[in-house]
């Protein structure tokens, strides 16, 4: 199956988890209707700069965020990092972590949920 970029279903979350502006998802593919695996989330994320994802934990669950475009500053459980293209953060059961764009361009970010 393929979908061609621009076909995706676009979500905008204002404020998520208690973070800044908004941020626009881009779904790749829906858990409910076309993903067989055990996955909440498979997508796209475009955060502007300022904008933010709250802190939130993750329970019976992992999300691995991949950067691919910007500069993001990372709560990761309590350690607070700097992430680049190419850079990657896994957050386990139990965990939890935080997102800002802090760069001068839109931070892009592939994001996947995984339940157990």
């Amino acid at each position: 199956m393929i979908k061609r970029n621009g076909n995706y279903e676009k979500i905008i979350k204002k404020e998520m988890y208690g973070g800044a502006g908004e941020i626009l998802i881009e779904k790749f593919w829906d858990p409910e209707t076309e993903l067989k695996a055990n996955n909440r989330l498979f997508a796209k994320l475009s955060i502007e700069p300022g904008s933010s994802i709250g802190f939130h934990k993750h329970d019976n669950e992992e999300e691995v965020f991949v950067i691919i475009k910007g500069i993001a500053e990372v709560d990761d459980n309590g350690t607070k990092e700097t992430l680049n293209p190419g850079d990657t953060i896994l957050t386990a059961n139990g965990a939890g972590h935080s997102m800002k764009s802090i760069g001068d361009e839109t931070l892009e970010v592939l994001a996947v949920i995984s339940c157990y």
